[in-house]
């Protein structure tokens, strides 16, 4: 099996694990880890690295985009129709445009609280352990960014609908949004489905579920050298690029900022691995970060 990426469709009901589990046996191989955890209601892209490419992980893009439908005049335990039910708000008198006055208090940058039930650490535990067990905690804010917010349908009644799209940066919560919302508006609100359209530069239209991956006589894996391209490149002669292979530190003027993930290519080889500057023996120099290939 090649080392590389997997762009795949999560099914509802699966965890991230559970696909992680099932592509181990499909695949034959242990060395299989997975980018931006989804709920297991959640459906749509979850990136998949096979082999060496778990090592590339931490290099993803980190922002992602989806498609939430969300239902207001309710509350729940989970921020998500998955969960108990805790308040019922008629909610008939919301218009869409009062809910989309709203839906602009929750771009940019905001501060944010997790959901009870979400894979945040505190003190070592995760939180929806925390919840299961009743614990009672505080769970503290972030920051994240929301890049945009577009409401693509409006349903009215006692507990009307919206679906949005959302474009957002790492670590944000879509349940959140859905539960403040309702708190802002009122009424209460919570996620009624979600579907991730893009992660970490895999998009939904490119994604293969299981079903398709069975009928395949060849697993379709993406080239590192393609689901790297949005970092910087360098471009190294082949005997450069071999000293660099080799751990070698290469001296040379910086072409970004000390520290900055590069893509190391040569002519002959689109991606031998990361690389950064770093001042060594007061010079600059390009060092090896994560050696991939064998430069030839």
């Amino acid at each position: 099996m090649a080392d590389g990426f997997l762009n795949l469709y999560k099914p509802a009901g699966w965890t991230s694990h559970d696909c992680v589990a099932k592509l181990r046996r499909l695949l034959n191989t242990k060395k299989i880890g997975h980018a931006g955890t989804l709920d297991p209601a959640a459906t749509g892209v979850l990136p998949i690295a096979v082999g060496r490419a778990t090592r590339l992980l931490q290099y993803l893009p980190g922002d992602k985009a989806y498609r939430a439908v969300m239902q207001l005049g309710i509350t729940t335990d989970t921020d998500d129709l998955e969960g108990t039910v805790l308040t019922r708000t008629p909610a008939a008198h919301l218009t869409q445009a009062a809910v989309t006055e709203q839906l602009a208090n929750f771009q940019g940058e905001i501060e944010q609280i997790p959901p009870m039930y979400s894979a945040v650490h505190i003190n070592g535990q995760r939180l929806y352990d925390l919840a299961r067990q009743g614990s009672k905690v505080n769970v503290p804010s972030r920051w994240v960014i929301v890049h945009h917010i577009d409401i693509v349908d409006w349903h009215s009644g006692n507990a009307p609908k919206i679906t949005l799209d959302i474009a957002c940066g790492t670590g944000t919560y879509i349940r959140s949004i859905a539960r403040d919302l309702g708190q802002t508006l009122g009424v209460g609100g919570t996620l009624a489905s979600l579907l991730r359209t893009q992660s970490s530069g895999f998009n939904l239209d490119t994604s293969i579920s299981f079903e398709a991956l069975y009928e395949h006589s060849e697993i379709p894996i993406i080239a590192p050298a393609l689901t790297m391209g949005h970092l910087p490149q360098i471009l190294l002669s082949v005997q450069a690029g071999r000293r660099w292979c080799l751990g070698q530190r290469l001296p040379m003027d910086p072409t970004v900022e000390l520290e900055v993930p590069l893509r190391v290519v040569t002519e002959t080889c689109p991606f031998l691995g990361i690389g950064v500057f770093r001042i060594k023996d007061d010079r600059p120099h390009l060092v090896p970060k994560m050696v991939f290939a064998t430069a030839s």
